[in-house]
C-alpha cells in the first residue's frame, strides 16, 4: 500500500496535478463564485509559469544534481551496483527492451567495467505490477542490454525483487555481504543521486557516487543569460523545463517522505 500511496499522492503536488486541482475548482465556482474561480484559474497559471521558465527549473535541478560530481579519476571498486528504472520492456512493437531517458546508467556502468573498475555489476530493479506485468524485471531488462554489447554475462549479478530506492539498498546489501563485498560505486542518474547515497549509506554500504544522466550542465546554466533574446526566450513556458521541474520535486517529496520513515 505504501508503494502504491508513494506513486499516487505525490501528483497532486507536482505542477500538472496541482494546476489540474486548481481548474477543476474554477470549474465548479465559476458560476456561483466568479472570483474565487478567477482566483483558481490566477493560480493556475503562476504555478505553470513558475515550473516551466528556464530559469527555475534548472536551478532546482541543478540543486540536486551537482551535489556529487563526477571526479577525474573514479576510484576502484569491488561492484558497481546499477539502479532500475532505465528501460522498457521488450514488449510489441518493440524489437527488444529499449532504454528510456534514464537508460544513461546502463551504459556508464559498462563504462566502468570495461575500464577495469569493478569485477562485478550487480543489477537491482524489479517490476511493478499494476505499471506492466508482462514484462520482465528492470534487472534482467539491463542484463540483455549489456550482455548485448559485450559485457560477459558471469560478470553480472541480478536483484529482481525491489520496488523503490529503499528496496534497491536493502536488498543489494544482502547481495552484498553473502560475497564478501565491502566497496561499489553507486550509478544513478545525478539527479536521483542524493536520496540514493543516503539511503546506502544507512544501510551501512560503503558506497561511492558515480551519478551520470546530468540534466543541466554549466553551459546550460550560462546561457540562461547569455544574450538579451537568450533572457526571453528562457523566461516563456516549455514542455521539457515542466518535465525537469517535476523530477526535481519528485526527489525533494522522496527525500521528506523516506525521511519521514527512517530511511535515511
Amino acid at each position: 500500500m505504501f508503494l502504491y500511496l508513494s506513486k499516487l499522492l505525490p501528483l497532486f503536488f507536482y505542477p500538472l496535478g496541482l494546476t489540474c486541482i486548481f481548474l477543476l475548482v474554477a470549474l465548479f465556482m465559476l458560476w456561483k463564485r466568479p472570483r474565487t474561480a478567477a482566483i483558481a484559474i490566477t493560480l493556475a497559471l503562476i504555478l505553470l509559469l513558475f515550473s516551466s521558465n528556464a530559469w527555475i527549473p534548472n536551478l532546482l535541478v541543478r540543486s540536486l544534481e551537482w551535489q556529487y560530481l563526477p571526479p577525474a579519476q573514479i576510484p576502484n571498486a569491488e561492484a558497481i551496483v546499477v539502479l532500475g528504472g532505465a528501460t522498457k520492456p521488450a514488449l510489441p512493437p518493440r524489437p527488444g527492451v529499449d532504454l528510456n531517458e534514464t537508460g544513461d546508467r546502463v551504459i556508464y556502468a559498462a563504462q566502468l567495467y570495461r575500464q577495469n573498475k569493478a569485477p562485478v555489476i550487480i543489477l537491482s530493479g524489479g517490476r511493478i505490477d499494476w505499471e506492466d506485468n508482462q514484462g520482465l524485471a528492470e534487472s534482467e531488462d539491463m542484463a540483455q542490454i549489456l550482455t548485448s554489447i559485450g559485457i560477459p554475462s558471469e560478470a553480472l549479478i541480478q536483484e529482481s525483487e525491489s520496488l523503490n530506492t529503499y528496496q534497491n539498498a536493502v536488498n543489494v546489501k544482502k547481495i552484498l555481504e553473502s560475497r564478501g563485498i565491502r566497496r561499489i560505486l553507486l550509478v544513478t542518474s545525478a539527479m536521483h543521486m542524493p536520496r540514493s547515497l543516503l539511503i546506502f549509506k544507512r544501510q551501512g554500504i560503503d558506497a561511492i557516487p558515480a551519478p551520470t544522466d546530468f540534466l543541466v550542465t554549466s553551459s546550460d546554466m550560462q546561457g540562461l543569460a547569455s544574450t538579451p533574446k537568450a533572457a526571453i526566450l528562457s523566461l516563456l513556458p516549455d514542455s521539457s523545463n515542466l518535465h525537469k521541474f517535476t523530477g526535481a520535486a519528485k526527489e525533494y517529496v522522496g527525500i521528506f517522505v523516506y525521511r519521514l520513515r527512517g530511511w535515511l
